[in-house]
């Protein structure tokens, strides 16, 4: 096997090499085959995503002898000091080690000059969000009307720091993160050139640790086949990363789902060598790849329970709580958490216990009041409620509506009411319809409608109004419930009005 890095060795020189950036190269490659290019371009992303690899290849396509075309021929003198970092008219920047107003000074003056030997003069500047404000401003005027011979490719990990002038002037291809299963399948081509044996479980592990970056993953692959010498096995990657065996992880939410409280506290002192959040992520982890394949175990349910419970612990970890105390709690919440019933669950169990009443012959036969308690009253007519509530809310209103109104009828949800309201009474009403319509729905159903009709207001009548007769006011004491209980006490059999005798 070579020395070098496995990052550097198998460094991608084509657009047809790229890992996990299908939707760039593509573009890139058509700008070029039709000759669409942009005077300036913005690559952005996290850090081993390819922005530097696919700036490089852009640039050896710009220079080639037969370009630009999407793919270089590799074979004349351009494409041969672009792949060994050394083309005189391809100059690449660091912008986090030169990021002042001079070194932008300098690099507008190379821009004065026009390329060497190739046809393009290419400026590649790295982590360009780096630069001073001072150096941006310096930048601005050369990078939106460079000469024509003049190309900028920009790359950043933030391009949120960048100025809007600078995102205004460049063409921004944002590197998405390249998912696990392209990188996991550019593990297994690596480790069959280079004739290293591997378990595919080991590889997965290793392609999630990097997170989305190529880079950080092979440098993870180096690290493994110099740790398992030369044969990379699962055990041996889970004590490189510091993490848990998977079948360690199967055996402990075995555990819980038996609620082996006793092996669970001995779980706990097994992982105090691990750091408690990387635990509790390894746990989410295993939670979503049980769900994908359709444990029985874990239900919908089941996981947003546990992911409930380690989302909390997490948050208790960001507050420097015990880690230990911390891990135990969450392993015995889990326990729990696969005791409680559903709500769907509980209601059906409570079905089970109520017995259903079967109906006997005297359950048709009405219940004698045996305490003598007074009868319930019946209920408020929905009119006499309507007036009521209508009362409750403004009084004139309720005046208004009692003595104008009265109910017409009620069927096919519509309410029909006869009105004899004039002047005062007339707006009254008209001003309060909101009001009436809203109580009119809340006693007699959501869709009823209102419909009103005009009749003429009833004339007074001159009979007299038979009033009730007033007792006389000796009665009315001698009635009295003081002077009852007075009478009550001493065992009055007839009780006497004297009248008071004037001296």
């Amino acid at each position: 096997m070579s020395s070098q890095v496995l990052a550097l060795k198998y460094r991608p020189r084509g657009f047809g090499k790229l890992i996990g950036q299908e939707a760039i190269s593509t573009t890139l490659s058509l700008a070029l085959k039709e000759d669409r290019l942009s005077h300036a371009y913005l690559f952005s992303g996290i850090r081993g995503s390819g922005k530097t690899s696919t700036a490089r290849i852009f640039a050896k396509a710009l220079v080639c002898e037969k370009g630009p075309i999407p793919d270089p021929c590799e074979q004349c003198i351009h494409c041969e000091m672009s792949n060994e970092n050394r083309h005189i008219d391809i100059i690449e920047m660091d912008a986090a080690s030169s990021r002042k107003i001079d070194d932008i000074r300098d690099l507008i003056e190379q821009v004065k000059y026009k390329p060497n030997t190739a046809r393009y003069k290419i400026f590649i500047i790295d982590e360009v969000h780096m630069l001073t404000r001072e150096a941006f401003n310096a930048l601005l005027k050369t990078l939106e009307e460079p000469p024509p011979y003049v190309k900028f490719i920009l790359a950043t990990t933030d391009p949120l720091k960048l100025p809007a002038t600078i995102l205004s002037r460049t063409q921004h291809f944002r590197f998405k993160n390249i998912s696990d299963s392209d990188i996991l399948h550019h593990l297994i081509y690596i480790l069959n050139e280079e004739k290293v044996n591997y378990e595919e479980e080991a590889l997965k592990i290793i392609a999630r640790s990097g997170n989305g970056s190529l880079r950080d993953t092979l440098t993870l692959l180096d690290q493994a086949i110099l740790y398992s010498k030369g044969n990379i096995k699962l055990v041996n990657v889970t004590k490189m990363l510091g993490i848990i065996d998977p079948t360690f992880i199967d055996n402990i939410f075995g555990f819980i789902f038996d609620k082996n409280k006793k092996r669970l506290i001995e779980i706990v002192e097994e992982l105090k060598i691990y750091e408690c959040n990387s635990v509790l992520d390894e746990f989410i982890i295993y939670l979503q790849d049980k769900f994908f394949v359709n444990d029985a175990r874990f239900s919908l349910v089941i996981v947003d329970r546990f992911f409930r419970i380690l989302n909390d612990s997490k948050f208790l970890l960001s507050q420097n709580a015990n880690a230990s105390f911390v891990l135990m709690l969450t392993l015995f919440k889990m326990l729990e958490a696969t005791s409680l019933n559903t709500i769907d669950e509980m209601i059906l169990n409570l079905k089970k216990e109520i017995p259903k009443q079967q109906p006997t012959p005297s359950s048709t036969t009405p219940i004698q009041n045996e305490t003598n308690q007074p009868a319930e009253e019946p209920k408020k007519d929905n009119f006499q409620e309507l007036i009521a509530k209508l009362y409750d809310r403004n009084y004139e209103l309720g005046t208004s509506f009692e003595n104008n109104v009265v109910l017409g009828s009620h069927k096919d949800n519509t309410l029909t009411l006869n009105s004899s309201a004039e002047d005062n009474d007339k707006n009254q009403l008209r001003q309060g319809y909101g009001i009436i319509k809203q109580f009119v729905q809340e006693i007699y159903g959501i869709d009823t409608n209102i419909s009103v009709t005009p009749v003429a207001k009833p004339k007074p009548t001159n009979e007299p109004i038979n009033e009730p007769e007033e007792k006389p006011k000796e009665q009315n004491i001698v009635e009295s419930d003081f002077v009852q209980e007075v009478a009550e006490k001493f065992r009055a059999t007839k009780v006497t009005l004297v009248k008071k005798i004037e001296e």
